[in-house]
């Protein structure tokens, strides 16, 4: 299809008068075509379309119709089938009255133009640009993120599923591919373990029996993966498939005795890199607190200064194993590139620690805030122990200074655990030995002198400064705009379907949740415009009975 641009964005002098007799009070997309103007052009996704071709349905009108659907929470028919019968709608596309829209597998085309071309960025874009222009949004002020769980579109499943489906589905493609050598090469009980969806199958439930289906099932796809690397066309390797079942059996299964037997836990490679289901190659399975998902995960961030509109500025969406400590110079970028960045940025725990509050004051000038995690102490050394603050630093001299006014002797550049800058400090063992507090300042009960490991200087500072200052009842109090954007995941939960990915992938579950934030928008410029107040956080009759701490 090739990109036309169409019309000059006025709407037809017909459609503006039955929508008003219609809607005398207005509605959202009225309200937000009135307001806003034309939120999104032709020329802005030129670049999805081929220059000659059968001319394709507005792009601009298309990318709207996209977020109204999330706004309203449709199908891709019921969308279609709004812009053909809503003259609300029609006068938010600008269409003649008797416009009679588009097959609804157009919406799926041109989300995968869209995805393709990271499109989904555009779109929030385009509504946050209309907002700045008519003064409800501005750079600067306050700006908050939080990070939600999102489950696959594929459903869940238990070991054997996964590994039996991983095998079905890798038999299936080859079948489609080369019937002929698969059935010349199969084993005849392949046609009656897998022929079918594992799902349907009755798997016992004694875990003896279990474990022996397993090693079966592991069997049959180490015998298959040998055949396709020894006797099979090429083209079957690169089946997507067959390269699943290959990363798969490498993680689950090895030979022990020249027998296919499970991994141990401890011997499977971390989640970051663990297949979760043969549906969703990029889905990843998580923990956070108690709980345990297979998907994705979001962060949103939004404006929060106290009387204006609060507006979505970004939206990132990760893999499910990404550390939210890993978040925030991403989130920074994203906003700077869009000349959106706030003064102050509200976090919970899981975004603060010294190094993202160093690089955000330094590469953006952004003061980040959220609690610090509690420094743990190894064990328990009583009122006597020595901790890192009883220590005075010399930056300058390089050298640490115990309580005793002892000075450290050694001061090396070092890499932590996480490959990230750290500094080895430590005492001689001569000074150390003859000090008569030296087991309550050591933690182990055969150390003979004391080691301190600090962050670069710039993060040190920024993390002392950061502890001072969140000691205070004022910071306290601030603080407490940050639990608002609970409220915006809800509300992306229960109005757009945030919690489950609708599209298998990463970039498709990236473009529905950029999708998300734009209706989120769209809704809330609605509610401003009506004069509704922002809602007050919700709080239960027993929890308002709950005891303080």
């Amino acid at each position: 299809m090739s990109m036309q641009p169409k019309g000059s964005g006025e709407i037809p002098e017909e459609t503006v008068r039955v929508a008003r007799a219609a809607f005398p009070k207005g509605s959202l997309a009225i309200r937000v075509r009135d307001e806003l103007g034309v939120l999104f052009t032709d020329e802005q996704f030129a670049g999805l379309f081929a220059v000659r071709g059968k001319p394709a349905w507005s792009p601009g009108r298309l990318a709207l119709v996209l977020v109204l659907q999330f706004v309203e929470g449709l199908t891709d028919r019921q969308a279609a089938e709004a812009v053909r019968a809503r003259i609300d709608w029609k006068y938010a596309l600008a269409l003649e009255v008797a416009d009679p829209g588009f097959d609804f597998s157009v919406l799926s085309e041109f989300r995968d133009r869209l995805v393709s071309a990271d499109g989904g960025q555009p779109v929030l874009d385009g509504i946050l640009t209309a907002a700045r222009e008519k003064g409800l949004l501005s750079r600067g002020g306050r700006a908050r993120t939080d990070s939600a769980h999102v489950l696959s579109a594929a459903r869940d499943l238990n070991w054997l599923e996964l590994v039996g489906e991983s095998l079905r589905a890798a038999l299936d493609a080859v079948a489609c591919s080369e019937p002929e050598w698969l059935s010349a090469h199969a084993l005849p009980d392949w046609f009656t373990h897998y022929s079918t969806r594992i799902e349907d199958s009755r798997f016992p439930k004694s875990q003896a029996k279990r474990a022996e289906v397993g090693r079966r099932i592991g069997s049959d796809g180490m015998r298959l993966l040998e055949m396709l690397w020894t006797e099979a066309p090429l083209t079957l390797r690169a089946l997507p498939e067959v390269e699943l079942l290959r990363k798969l059996w490498i993680q689950q299964f090895h030979l022990v005795e020249g027998e296919v037997e499970r991994r141990d836990p401890k011997d499977r490679p971390p989640g970051a890199q663990r297949l979760v289901t043969p549906y969703d190659p990029e889905a990843r399975g998580s923990v956070k607190r108690d709980t345990f998902w297979d998907g994705f995960k979001v962060h949103l961030t939004e404006t929060c200064e106290p009387g204006t509109v609060h507006l979505v500025t970004d939206v990132t969406t990760t893999a499910a194993t990404v550390p939210d400590d890993r978040m925030a110079a991403v989130v920074h970028a994203g906003l700077a590139r869009r000349d959106l960045l706030p003064d102050e940025h509200w976090v919970d725990t899981g975004y603060a620690n010294a190094q993202t509050l160093a690089a955000a004051q330094r590469d953006h000038q952004v003061a980040l805030h959220g609690p610090l995690k509690s420094v743990t102490v190894p064990h328990a050394r009583g009122e006597a122990a020595y901790g890192q603050d009883a220590f005075t630093i010399d930056w300058d001299n390089q050298h640490v200074t115990c309580p005793n006014g002892v000075t450290s002797t050694q001061w090396h550049q070092r890499r932590s655990e996480d490959g990230l800058p750290a500094i080895r400090v430590r005492f001689s063992p001569a000074d150390c030995r003859t000090c008569p507090q030296l087991r309550a300042c050591v933690n182990s009960p055969k150390a003979q002198r004391r080691e301190i490991n600090l962050k670069p200087r710039e993060e040190y500072e920024a993390l002392q400064q950061a502890r001072k200052l969140q000691q205070t009842d004022e910071w306290k109090d601030r603080y407490k705009i940050r639990a608002g954007v609970e409220g915006t995941i809800s509300q992306a939960v229960q109005a757009c379907g945030l919690r489950r990915s609708r599209y298998r992938g990463l970039a498709k579950t990236s473009l529905q949740h950029q999708l998300t934030g734009a209706a989120i928008n769209l809704i809330r410029i609605n509610a401003w415009l009506t004069g509704q107040p922002h809602a007050r956080t919700r709080t239960s009759p027993l929890a308002a009975l709950r005891p303080a701490a």
